[in-house]
């Protein structure tokens, strides 16, 4: 995976199972994937072999508590963690912050206020990641279509393409991928800078708006195909069309 790649590959380390399972069934249909864990040492060790997106950690757990879970996974990792508590105690809340913590949330939360916080902690994560890539990067090109990065510029069959912000990011983070699919949620993700209702249409419409630029037909496309169900992909020249 590159580090332009959006993973939304999640650890919920809580040992109320209920609560985990609730999480799994809420996230997965947006695109994450979900594991569990329900001890604070299993936790650990899963956050520290695998590399997550993010962790979203309870801080009572058995076997060792949150808090010591995440200064010790501070100790090798900066994977970004939301932390939940039953207590709500504003100390927790200030030891959390202080170890490491990216963001904390009351497990009185509601599922809309906990994809918000989710989704800000994700964008934060990759736009550092980006940030500290993109001077090495140099220009991208799928076929006759060009991007540079550093200027903000993309090009078809060497003419100046007229796109907005959110136009130009989404061919962009689709360009950097070329071949793989991204969920509608990973697109967010990428390129959003505020947070969308959970089912927000404006990605479709966003594309819709690209294809028309690009003099591309989403029945037959020549760059962006649409995966059903799923979400788009960038097609690479040559490459045999989704059934």
């Amino acid at each position: 995976m590159s580090a332009f790649d959006t993973n939304t590959s999640l650890l919920v380390v809580d040992d109320d199972l209920k609560m985990c399972r609730l999480l799994r069934e809420y996230l997965q249909p947006l695109g994450y994937s979900v594991d569990t864990a329900h001890d604070g040492p299993d936790g650990l060790r899963r956050a520290c072999e695998s590399n997550y997106a993010a962790v979203i950690l309870d801080v009572m757990l058995p076997g060792m508590n949150g808090i010591d879970v995440l200064r010790e996974l501070r100790r090798v990792k900066d994977t970004p963690v939301l932390m939940l508590t039953a207590l709500g105690d504003e100390p927790d809340r200030i030891v959390g912050l202080e170890v490491g913590a990216d963001d904390y949330l009351p497990k009185t939360f509601s599922t809309r206020e906990l994809l918000a916080r989710l989704r800000a902690v994700l964008r934060r994560s990759m736009m550092t990641a980006r940030r500290r890539a993109t001077a090495s990067q140099g220009a991208i090109a799928v076929g006759d279509l060009a991007l540079d990065p550093e200027a903000r510029e993309a090009t078809l069959d060497g003419k100046l393409l007229t796109l907005t912000t959110t136009e130009y990011d989404i061919l962009l983070t689709l360009a950097r991928s070329p071949g793989r699919v991204k969920s509608r949620e990973q697109l967010l993700l990428d390129v959003a800078d505020r947070d969308f209702e959970v089912f927000d249409r404006s990605i479709d419409v966003h594309v819709s708006s690209l294809r028309k630029k690009l003099n591309d037909d989403a029945k037959t496309p020549r760059f962006i195909e649409t995966v059903r169900g799923v979400g788009y992909r960038m097609r690479k020249p040559g490459m045999e069309p989704l059934e």
